[in-house]
């Protein structure tokens, strides 16, 4: 699949309508409750094909290692993007960030499996459940952040067990995993028979998905000028950075080439739902302009654009 291609994909037009239609001043909008629908859905779906697809599997040292080293990256990765964005922001908003980029977004790991399996490309059905595993040490990395550098707990609007039951309770994150294990423990034909609903659907229901991102996206990028240009080079170049490190890391443990794939672009993405839903409650002095506006401004648009197709061709240059 070429470049250009991969840009005329229908996920790919759609997010870059809305990123149009806002320019040009439309009056574009897709309905409020439909869009909690729409996301759900996909959360459902994902999780469900994930879980049939574990079930053919044996717990095994391939399965868990993965799923320990996405588990770790999501924690890890916060402590490097701190004292980079902290030059330029304070400790609330530089340590949001953080967490902001330690966690996922889980549309890019869709639009990412979804070019996997146009190529045709086999990965493992527990990588949705690492997808699941690095939503949530992320935001207890990044909380950590706000308090140690702080200096003192007002820095944290909740206590950390309201804070990790806002990290496993929160709806993404419940729906995830609750069809993961849903996939897991159901009958062949009982799968078979969500098979129209559950893969079917799923790529034009991301078509509409990602046109609402394409519009959000657009008007989160004015929201970035406080920052300047330092800003724009961290959104695009962190990516780049964390995707390395996500190759190197996925290279030497021996990840198979779709795993490895998905396991870089989950390091390189940067979460725009989990961690500001808990964010807003459990660090109130973090402005979400910053990183809100950073992660669906800059880096979801240049991982969509580029860093899915830059990925892949990196990988495959070096697994072969």
């Amino acid at each position: 699949m070429s470049p250009l291609e991969y840009i005329l994909q229908p996920a790919i037009l759609f997010f870059l309508i809305g990123i149009v239609a806002v320019l040009v001043k439309s009056d574009l909008e897709i309905p409020e409750s439909f869009l909690k629908v729409l996301s759900m859905y996909l959360l459902f779906a994902l999780g469900f094909k994930g879980g049939t697809e574990l079930q053919k599997m044996t717990l095994s040292f391939d399965v868990i290692l993965p799923l320990a080293i996405a588990t770790a990256a999501s924690f890890l990765i916060p402590l490097i993007v701190y004292p980079i964005i902290r030059r330029k922001f304070n400790v609330a908003d530089s340590a949001a960030v953080a967490a902001t980029y330690g966690s996922v977004s889980a549309v890019t790991f869709m639009t990412a499996s979804s070019y996997l399996d146009a190529r045709q490309i086999p990965y493992g059905g527990y990588m949705v459940a690492a997808l699941a595993l690095m939503e949530s040490p992320a935001i207890l990395s990044g909380l950590a952040l706000a308090r140690l550098r702080s200096g003192k707990s007002g820095a944290v609007g909740l206590s950390w067990g309201s804070v990790l039951h806002e990290c496993l309770a929160n709806k993404s994150v419940l729906i995830l995993i609750g069809s993961l294990l849903a996939g897991m423990v159901t009958p062949v034909s009982g799968a078979k028979a969500l098979q129209p609903f559950v893969s079917d659907l799923f790529p034009g229901m991301l078509c509409f998905f990602l046109l609402d991102l394409g519009l959000v996206a657009a008007r989160r990028i004015a929201d970035l000028r406080a920052g300047g240009l330092f800003t724009v080079v961290f959104g695009l170049a962190f990516p780049i950075i964390s995707g390395g490190l996500g190759i190197t890391t996925a290279y030497l443990c021996g990840f198979r080439e779709g795993d490895a794939v998905l396991f870089t672009i989950l390091c390189a993405s940067a979460s725009y739902i989990a961690v500001p839903a808990a964010l807003r409650a459990a660090l109130p002095a973090a402005n979400p302009s910053v990183y809100v506006g950073l992660a669906l401004g800059i880096t979801f648009p240049f991982n969509l654009l580029i860093g899915i197709p830059l990925a892949y061709t990196i990988i495959h240059l070096i697994w072969n």
